[in-house]
């Protein structure tokens, strides 16, 4: 089945997963990382899942240039000019500016699916159907589009979309937006139908996105799309260019920068076993236990008395534990982390710790 050369992806792949430290470490962040023994990355998985319906020379990849010869490792049949490599991290309003400017000077009618790198997706067909039917929505229409999820409970880590009343076909207008509410609020959201989960997925028509850009974040538009600018992209000069602008930029999300500010913003509500990985909580929930609600990744365990722990140990390394419940442990090369488990919002406290009073060797 030939795919439409009018349809583009660009995978967002530059964090350095600092919730998942020590196994997540800025040389080798969670994107790379093989968290459920599939084989493939997470990184690798999403590629694969959207070279499906997507043209593979289509598929762009915005990362930090200290991941070239990793994305080049797991990903070989990637051509270098599909790959964008910012000089610092600025936040995702940059990132998918850059990638539009990008993909406008190859294809003027391009529709653009944005996505994270590692995001865990069980119902893959269910997905590609979804995003499918999203990209003929961007291809037709001037509106901009996200991915919602019927929430199963009411989590704090993830933010949220209110849905209107209107509709055009299977797509709602998005009422309102709000960050990773307090857990009374997650409930009354969950409890009213109205509300979903913000997978941070979008989709919409490259000159959609760039109107709306220029619109709510001009000061961007300033710096990566003045007159001169849009000769550059897609030229040898784009990255010495990139180099100088990109770390000017504000430094600001998609999602606040634009998505909350426009009133041309549609959800298409899915159902697609879906996980965002954010925390070490959401790798216990989705992996295999022992009967006592045990999950030990890659070592091997003599356990007695111990519940509802998770442990990540390197391969054939033994842990033996008594009367523990409800902690997470978790080694990697020069470091053990050891820690309440439902505390687990405090590992980024302790690698800003680490890394202040002893440096990068342990990050």
């Amino acid at each position: 089945m030939a795919l439409n050369s009018n349809n583009f992806c660009v995978v967002m792949c530059g964090g350095i997963g600092s919730r998942f430290w020590p196994v997540s470490r800025k040389s080798y962040p969670k994107q790379f990382l093989d968290f459920f023994g599939t084989g493939q990355s997470l990184l690798q998985q999403t590629y694969k899942r959207f070279s499906k319906i997507i043209p593979k020379e289509n598929i762009f990849l915005v990362t930090n240039k200290a991941y070239a010869d990793l994305i080049k490792q797991q990903l070989p049949e990637i051509n270098d000019n599909q790959i964008l490599f910012e000089p610092m991290r600025r936040n995702t309003a940059p990132c998918v500016a850059w990638a539009s400017y990008h993909i406008y000077s190859i294809n003027p009618n391009a529709n653009i699916v944005v996505a994270p790198s590692d995001h865990l997706i069980l119902n893959e067909d269910n997905f590609l159907q979804l995003i499918s039917e999203a990209l003929d929505f961007a291809g037709r229409t001037d509106n901009l589009l996200t991915l919602g999820i019927k929430p199963n409970r009411p989590e704090t880590g993830y933010g949220y979309i209110q849905i209107d009343e209107k509709k055009v076909d299977q797509f709602y207008k998005v009422k309102t937006f709000t960050e990773k509410p307090e857990l009374d609020l997650a409930k009354v959201f969950v409890e009213s139908g109205e509300f979903y989960w913000n997978s941070g997925m979008f989709v919409w028509n490259v000159n959609s996105i760039i109107k709306a850009l220029q619109q709510f974040i001009p000061e961007l538009t300033l710096r990566l799309a003045a007159d001169e600018a849009m000769n550059v992209y897609n030229t040898a000069d784009e990255q010495d260019f990139i180099d100088k602008n990109f770390p000017l930029c504000p430094n600001i999300s998609i999602d606040f920068g634009v998505m909350e500010k426009a009133d041309n913003v549609y959800v298409l509500l899915g159902d697609f076993g879906w996980s965002d990985l954010g925390t070490w909580s959401s790798i216990y929930e989705l992996s295999n236990k022992d009967s006592d609600g045990n999950v030990i990744s890659k070592g091997i365990a003599q356990l007695y008395n111990c519940k509802n722990n998770i442990a990540i140990l390197p391969k054939d390394k033994l842990l033996v534990m008594q009367d523990v419940d409800g902690y997470l442990i978790a080694e990697t090369d020069n470091v053990l982390l050891i820690c309440k488990k439902d505390e687990e919002k405090d590992v980024r406290k302790f690698v800003t710790d680490v890394q202040m009073k002893l440096g990068d060797d342990y990050v």
